[in-house]
């Protein structure tokens, strides 16, 4: 399985790297978002920790969409698919490459994002960086595994693309995890700290990963 895994990792990172459409399409429109938000500021205002740090992962979250609708539309274009399927290893092995090349072009796309946000919107990483980065990689683990599981939702089989929708609701949680401590990044002070927070991070990787390994296999079958 985890040979599968590397082999699918390898070949979406050089396709969609080579191509370029899902990234540069996330890239434009997270980028977009934080100079969209960055013009409610009226001059020499700056905004808040907390809005700063929910706008950076609503841009991460919609980047993260698009990439995994391209991903899984890489097999959807030749019918390759059902090779997949066939392949004698475990069908998680789909899921965890789709999931790992998602999630290295998450970062990527988050080493824009981040000093964006940071010139957009007027922030300064005062804050203790230790903690922010840890929930960094916290936060798109989890968001990488339910995408990657809803992404053959939107591509596979069963063909609903709206019900990536579904994604939003269910990241509520992790966001606000990342958001709390990515504030306190941006230097707002918070008595409580980060540690409760990146226990519910943890908690919830351990809860989709998984469930990932259990339902992939059915929801990326489809009808097959």
């Amino acid at each position: 399985m985890l040979r599968l895994a590397w082999r699918v990792a390898r070949k979406d990172l050089l396709l969609t790297l080579g191509r370029g459409s899902g990234l540069v399409q996330g890239l434009l429109l997270g980028l977009l978002l934080l100079f969209v938000f960055s013009l409610s500021q009226g001059v020499g205002e700056r905004m808040s920790p907390q809005g700063a740090a929910a706008i950076f992962w609503l841009s991460a979250l919609f980047c993260q969409v698009l990439v995994f609708n391209g991903l899984y539309a890489l097999e959807e274009a030749n019918a390759a698919r059902l090779g997949l399927l066939l392949a004698p290893a475990p069908v998680q092995g789909v899921w965890l490459g789709k999931g790992l090349a998602g999630l290295l072009l998450l970062l990527l796309a988050q080493l824009l994002f981040l000093p964006a946000a940071v010139i957009f919107l007027g922030q300064e990483p005062c804050g203790p960086l230790g903690p922010g980065l840890l929930a960094l990689l916290l936060v798109d683990l989890g968001i990488c595994a339910l995408g990657s599981l809803l992404g053959a939702l939107a591509q596979g089989g069963t063909r609903e693309s709206l019900l990536s929708i579904v994604l939003f609701p269910l990241l509520v949680p992790l966001l606000l995890a990342g958001i709390r401590v990515g504030a306190q990044t941006f230097g707002l002070d918070d008595p409580d700290g980060p540690a409760a927070w990146l226990q519910l991070a943890a908690a919830f990787d351990a809860v989709f990963l998984a469930a990932g390994l259990l339902l992939f296999g059915f929801m990326y079958a489809g009808d097959e």
